[in-house]
């Protein structure tokens, strides 16, 4: 199942500049082969399920190697059955009805 996702990783107790943890995950999940649209407060990814959540489930593995004693992840999904639609498609959508 296609899922799009809005996801927050915070590394807690790594100090205030979480952008070396931004990063990181952005490897992981551009190596899982999602697509990925960083924005100011996290990351929007897109793909299978399966994959999305693997990729997450890393992300955390990661960031505790990198010293992060404690992950918190704020996280929203979308799925959709009647049809297929892209990130890109959603911000179209709104943006027509803007102009």
């Amino acid at each position: 199942m296609k899922v799009i996702a809005d996801v927050s990783i915070i590394p807690i107790g790594v100090g205030v500049s979480l952008s070396r943890y931004v990063a990181a995950c952005q490897g992981v999940f551009t190596e899982a082969g999602l697509s990925t649209r960083l924005h100011a407060y996290g990351t929007n990814l897109e793909g299978e399920w399966s994959e999305v959540m693997g990729a997450l489930e890393r992300c955390h593995a990661l960031l505790h190697e990198m010293g992060a004693p404690r992950v918190s992840t704020n996280l929203r999904l979308g799925t959709r059955t009647d049809r297929e639609q892209s990130m890109q498609d959603k911000i179209d959508s709104v943006e027509a009805k803007i102009e």
